[in-house]
């Protein structure tokens, strides 16, 4: 009797699967914060955190002598909430799990469901009371269920950072596309997949991709044989050489052998969150929507910029003169220091911050960044003063660009603005350097909070400053800054 080789494959994989089953304990660890039952512990921790802020809620009215009423209908609040927060997709595997961006949906869930207990109460009892209950229900399960899923999300990306967690992923195409996707992995463990190699039937030589450090193991055919032998887990389909029609048996054969797969779309520079899925018939259809930097939603960022700026320089007036005064006094030379930078459309200007350096003697030569790296930070020899260190450790010198903002010449948020000497040279090595300038710079940005200050990856920080301005919201400025606030407290940026 012959053996097909595709059963002669499964039957591999699952051996293999069963020897490491055998190998790991049940509810393992890896098994909790990395794969199926980081969603069903989740769920569970949720559900015991409601039912202790209902406990909590009536113990505590008991105790200040408030009306129970609704107590019986407040059982209930618990399974509403979670109800909810399931069909909001709070339960599903995600890459990373974004705190700021689970507010949002946790909040409505549950203050939804307190709604809807206060409602039923009413209806059903017209003269009870039960606004003081609900509303200390409302207030323990947002503290509660709020503290434990931030323990539970940090805890999982502690472990993948600390190289205890993350799934074997496989590469499928070696090109540049490939290669950046592996490089991206390998700087963030915390998206919890470890690049172990690339599948190519015609891999580009290392000459023309320079950043591949994963190995090949071979072309797509050889599926199978890999994923035995590294113990794959997920799969990511790149762009490669071979015709998109021999890539979707790939798909197919993966999802037959119980593989994640992810694939990097073509035209994936121009595919934001806006994007929309139709259908053409039995054909997908991606509906492109571009952010408008010139439109009425800008004219709004730009208004709510200028006025939180003008507050915000009344309400600092104090510390921005103690600074000024602390400047005076650490060494001989202007409180200001100005220097030109190039802004939205090439228009250039004045940036403004308090000065932390002795002035630079006339005879010193000019910096120049080494070759795929944005300047910034301290450029040659190091000349900061004492109280210098200080202020750019606390990110106070960056505080009279809130007057650039003022003055419409910047943003809170962008691209951070870079001098003209500097955009002409970037404009020729490094692709879609000038897309930034679509967009008023601004004084904290979404590279910058991902940890490009000063001295970094001028690409990876093109990447994030464009991601920022074809996804922008309000939301995300405000996630921006609040990241920033972070960013200040955990380390001195260098910008």
């Amino acid at each position: 009797m012959n053996v097909h080789p595709v059963d002669r494959a499964d039957t591999k994989i699952e051996l293999a699967r069963q020897e490491r089953a055998r190998n790991r304990p049940r509810l393992s660890a890896e098994w909790l914060l990395d794969g199926p039952g980081f969603a069903w512990l989740r769920f569970v921790v949720d559900l015991i955190m409601l039912v202790l802020a209902v406990v909590a809620a009536i113990v505590g009215a008991r105790a200040a002598k408030v009306a129970l009423d609704g107590e019986v209908t407040l059982y209930a609040f618990p399974l509403i909430v979670v109800a909810l927060m399931y069909v909001r997709g709070l339960y599903k595997q995600q890459l990373v799990i974004s705190i700021l961006d689970g507010i949002a949906p946790v909040v409505s869930s549950i203050s939804v469901a307190a709604m809807a207990c206060l409602a039923v109460v009413t209806f059903a009892d017209p003269g009870s009371r039960p606004a003081g209950l609900v509303a200390r229900a409302w207030l323990f399960a947002l503290v509660y269920v709020g503290a434990a899923r931030v323990l539970l999300v940090s805890s999982q990306r502690r472990a993948r950072a600390r190289g205890l967690l993350g799934k074997a992923t496989l590469i499928v195409g070696a090109g540049r596309v490939g290669a950046h996707v592996a490089r991206r992995l390998e700087e963030h463990p915390e998206y919890g997949l470890k690049p172990i190699g690339f599948l190519d039937a015609d891999p580009p030589p290392s000459l023309e991709v320079v950043d591949r450090r994963a190995p090949v193991l071979g072309a797509p055919s050889d599926l199978e044989g890999v994923v035995i032998d590294h113990e794959v887990e997920h799969v990511i389909l790149a762009f490669s050489r071979d015709r998109d029609q021999t890539l979707v048996p790939i798909v197919r054969r993966c999802d037959e052998l119980g593989l994640q797969v992810s694939l990097v779309p073509r035209l994936y520079e121009g595919i934001n969150e806006r994007v929309a899925l139709d259908h053409l018939g039995g054909m997908p259809l991606l509906a492109l929507r571009a952010v408008d930097p010139k439109g009425w939603q800008f004219d709004i960022k730009h208004l709510f910029d200028r006025l939180a700026s003008a507050l915000i320089l009344v309400v600092l007036s104090p510390l921005l003169l103690a600074v000024a005064l602390g400047v005076r006094v650490s060494s001989p030379g202007p409180i200001m220091f100005r220097q030109r930078r190039v802004g939205r459309d090439g228009q250039v200007f004045d940036i403004l911050k308090f000065r932390s350096m002795r002035e630079r003697p006339k005879e010193a030569d000019s910096f120049s960044p080494t070759r795929g790296s944005a300047p910034g930070g301290v450029e040659g020899e190091d000349r900061r003063t004492g109280f210098g260190r200080f202020i750019r450790r606390t990110a106070l010198d960056e505080l009279p660009q809130l007057l650039n903002v003022v003055r419409g010449e910047m943003s809170l948020v962008g691209p951070r603005p870079e001098r003209p000497e500097f955009v002409s040279l970037f404009d020729d090595d490094i692709d879609r350097y000038g897309d930034r300038h679509r967009v008023k710079s601004g004084i904290t940005g979404w590279a910058q909070v991902n940890g490009f200050r000063g001295q970094t990856s001028l690409a990876d920080r093109v990447e994030w400053d464009n991601f920022y301005i074809e996804n922008w919201s309000l939301w995300l400025d405000v996630k921006i800054l609040l990241l920033t606030v972070v960013a200040v407290v955990r380390q001195s940026p260098e910008d």
